[in-house]
């Protein structure tokens, strides 16, 4: 039989009556001729509870003991979503990661998926099991330790059962009906979308919307998984939600596709750097040792041999940032007059395909923002993107002139 990859996030499995209605779902598909393999994440709220208990008992604790702990959340939850789902005469059954196995790297807490051998729920399925309902956010490594994959994790786990059992789709259910083409709570003009390429929701996950993993993306992409997300709280139909799919199933779409932002973001300026040959890897590599996610970087022009060097980071690494910094420096590594941090930014960032093919896209943006008043500090662009970093407060003026402007509440 065909199979489908049902992934039910943190609120939609939040309550015993939740996990119900999930169930229901599931036996929908499973009547439709599927066998189903069921992603679930622990009960919403039940991980950050998990994460302080192993941070009150050890804050220096052992990182192999941490994801054994926060892993159990997505157990119970795949417990009582196969009991519920017997209960309605479905057969199906609960499985752990390492019970597929999932073998995965042995970076605790940010482990990466290695391989999912598909013989056992295979097997299982050809002895009339209908429902495989897996743990997410969790696999083995080697040392036959619990790994997990990071906070998200459970999409990258459903993406990657989808590609290994070559699914007819993978639906990501969640508390919101689809991908918009700007958070609904800034602007009430925001539009759902039908599709979505996969290189526009890859660029806009990592820029800022919150509605599916970045290495989920990545991997759906990679292995062409087509992935719908939909809200677990509304009726379904065929056409429900927002299918993420390649850019060669989307007839027509708007040269942008949707503004995305992150209020997180941090400026920092390397003030007068000796400019010379190897002065960026002597930067950027320390920052890199320190787990420093740099985004944006900005170079000034030299002058007398020294030159300023910008860069955006999360606003929770600024700390990390400064640090690496000091201690290159006090190394000897890289001299600079002082190190400049502007926690007050924020990131806006424009994505559409339509943007590798459409002159003037950025240009318009730009006077878009001056028509606002709004000061551009930082610029970034890709093919398929533009980014600025702004002052935090003109933030949602921002993106609601470029939403605008751009006419992303009409269909093209």
């Amino acid at each position: 039989m065909p199979v489908l990859v049902m992934k039910f996030g943190g609120t939609s499995v939040a309550t015993l009556d939740r996990i119900k209605r999930a169930a229901k779902r599931v036996g929908v598909e499973v009547a439709k001729g599927y066998d189903v393999i069921v992603i679930v994440s622990a009960m919403s709220g039940e991980t950050n509870k998990l994460v302080g208990f192993v941070g009150e008992t050890s804050p220096m604790y052992d990182a192999r003991e941490y994801d054994a702990v926060v892993s159990s959340g997505e157990n119970v939850t795949a417990g009582l979503m196969a009991l519920t789902l017997q209960e309605m005469n479905v057969p199906a059954r609960s499985w752990q990661g390492w019970q597929v196995p999932v073998r995965t790297t042995d970076a605790h807490s940010n482990a990466r998926i290695e391989e999912i051998p598909t013989d056992n729920i295979t097997a299982k399925f050809g002895e009339g099991m209908r429902v495989a309902v897996v743990a997410g956010f969790q696999g083995v490594s080697d040392e036959g330790r619990i790994t997990t994959l990071g906070r998200g994790g459970s999409d990258t786990t459903a993406v990657a059962f989808a590609a290994a059992f070559e699914a007819e789709r993978c639906d990501i259910y969640t508390d919101v009906d689809g991908v918009y083409t700007t958070d609904p709570r800034v602007t009430d003009k925001a539009r759902k979308l039908d599709k979505i390429a996969f290189e526009e929701m890859l660029e806009l996950a990592s820029l800022g919307a919150k509605v599916l993993q970045t290495r989920s993306v990545e991997l759906a992409m990679r292995y062409k998984v087509r992935l719908r997300v939909l809200s677990s709280f509304e009726e379904q139909s065929d056409e429900a939600g927002t299918l993420v799919c390649a850019e060669e199933e989307i007839m027509e779409s708007n040269v942008v596709a949707g503004v995305a932002f992150s209020r997180e973001e941090a400026k920092m300026t390397l003030i007068s750097v000796a400019d010379r040959p190897g002065i960026a890897a002597s930067i950027f590599g320390p920052l890199a040792d320190a787990g420093v996610n740099v985004d944006m970087i900005v170079q000034n022009i030299s002058e007398e041999g020294r030159t300023d060097m910008t860069f955006s980071c999360p606003i929770d690494q600024v700390a990390r940032a400064e640090k690496a910094m000091a201690d290159a420096k006090a190394a000897g590594d890289i001299n600079f007059h002082d190190l400049l941090a502007d926690q007050e930014v924020a990131k806006v960032s424009i994505v559409g395909i339509g943007m590798r093919s459409h002159a003037g896209i950025a240009a318009k943006m730009f006077k878009t923002l001056q028509d606002e008043g709004v000061n551009i500090k930082v610029i970034a662009t890709s093919e398929i993107k533009v980014s600025v970093l702004i002052d935090r407060k003109y933030m949602e003026l921002a993106v609601q002139a470029l939403h605008d402007a751009f006419g992303l509440e009409k269909t093209t």
